[in-house]
């Protein structure tokens, strides 16, 4: 379990895009590999995160044609990028190929992009997946997806105690 608050970062500055982030409609997150990324699903008026399905290439044309094809089918209004960390909080190879990643989908789709802190997000997947019964390789084909789950979660929990700990301006 994570003990910090995770951080959101958006990766684009743009006032523009900025007016786009939401805390209405559906999400979508993704947990990014080199070779498999899984992918969640939830609307932020439940803040319930669910697995949806891991696409399992190197190729950037059908990683993006199959994210393509699930923006399209659940019109999300704000993607999420787990950014992958030392568990000192320092980043390494992976985490920069994941911020390319996400700017490449700030670039492609313009939506609001958010990437939150995953460490231990794949332990916490798998100990869940244990829970469920599913052990060992078992495992493997729904790790990543679970792991998005998470990360969802995640975002879904850190909206939340911002919006208690920080009422909306106007509000008495």
């Amino acid at each position: 379990m994570q003990t910090a608050a995770p951080r959101l970062n958006t990766i684009n500055n743009d006032p523009a895009k900025q007016l786009l982030l939401t805390s209405e409609g559906t999400a979508l997150a993704f947990d990014f590999g080199e070779k498999r990324i899984g992918v969640a699903v939830g609307e932020h008026l439940l803040g319930i995160a669910h697995p949806l399905t891991t696409i399992e290439s190197e190729a950037n044309d059908v990683r993006f044609a199959a994210i393509t094809a699930l923006i399209n089918e659940w019109r999300p209004t704000v993607l999420i990028v787990g950014l992958p960390l030392s568990l000192e909080g320092e980043e390494h190879a992976t985490s920069l190929l994941c911020r390319k990643f996400a700017r490449r989908l700030d670039g492609r789709f313009g939506l609001p992009v958010v990437m939150i802190d995953e460490r231990l997000s794949s332990a916490e997947a798998s100990s869940s997946l244990n829970e469920s019964g599913v052990y060992g390789r078992k495992q493997k084909v729904m790790l990543d997806q679970v792991a998005a789950q998470h990360i969802l979660q995640s975002y879904f929990d850190t909206l939340s105690s911002l919006s208690v700990s920080q009422p909306h301006a106007g509000s008495q």
